[in-house]
């Protein structure tokens, strides 16, 4: 199955490193016009450098921190005139903080559901309207596995992905009669620049922060970026027609929850 995204046009947050970079390229090596979003601007430039070497179609960046909303309202605006209009969102911008709940502050909780859980919401309501004028359109709300299973000293990461997968199911049921698809990916261990920098702080090796942590993945290794964006193209595509209202785990066997 090949999987063709000629036409489309994407807008992908947190697009200029792992993940959201892997699923990028993946849209743009797959016909798609994108749009990757992310706050720094040396890291934009190089991102687009990047999956121009196998872009089938344009590839720009918006500088902004989506935890702001006039930012978002800027970053889907700089598409808009990039694109004219736009057929995927890929809500992906976020990192994991946790810690014990006596620790969570009013700041801390509300910063993370800026980030997370408001920034897909307000990206989403401003191209709702032309994906139901239109009949078309997908929506992809990038979660982690602690939303279906938070654990204990994980907030606010598991709170914020808990209500993220709480309103895929919601749009995808308004979207419905409109052919909006909307859909959640639910990370485990993958590749990410998180997890770089955590082994940074740590003052250790990748390979060395994540060695303990592949023991609890059945499949017994982290994930590339490329996998997760294989599945998330295939969202994308017309291939997908009859999938919506679901959250798939991408994580080795990892969760213990389907």
């Amino acid at each position: 199955m090949q999987i063709d995204l000629t036409g489309r046009n994407a807008i992908v947050t947190g697009g200029s490193k792992g993940i959201g970079l892997g699923v990028a390229a993946q849209f743009a090596a797959s016909g798609a016009n994108v749009l990757i979003a992310g706050r720094g601007r040396e890291a934009l430039d190089a991102a687009v450098m990047s999956i121009g070497k196998i872009a089938k179609g344009k590839v720009v960046a918006a500088r902004g921190d989506v935890a702001v909303a006039a930012d978002v309202k800027r970053i889907y605006e700089e598409a808009m005139l990039a694109f004219g209009k736009i057929d995927i969102v890929v809500n992906n911008a976020g990192t994991s903080r946790a810690g014990p709940f006596e620790n969570l502050t009013d700041e801390i909780l509300q910063a993370d559901l800026d980030q997370k859980l408001f920034a897909a919401v307000r990206l989403t309501r401003l191209v709702w309207p032309q994906m139901k004028e239109r009949k078309w359109g997908r929506v992809i709300n990038v979660l982690n596995i602690g939303a279906k299973t938070p654990r204990a000293n994980s907030a606010p990461t598991t709170i914020s992905r808990a209500a993220g997968m709480a309103l895929t199911k919601v749009l995808a049921g308004e979207g419905a009669p409109f052919n909006i698809l909307v859909n959640a990916l639910l990370v485990g261990f993958i590749h990410a620049d998180q997890h770089i920098q955590a082994a940074v702080r740590a003052g250790i090796t990748l390979e060395e922060y994540m060695a303990p942590r592949v023991k609890d993945i059945p499949l017994r290794r982290i994930g590339q970026p490329e996998e997760f964006a294989n599945i998330a193209c295939f969202l994308a595509s017309e291939q997908a027609s009859y999938i919506t209202g679901t959250a798939i785990n991408v994580d080795g066997g990892h969760s213990p929850v389907v």
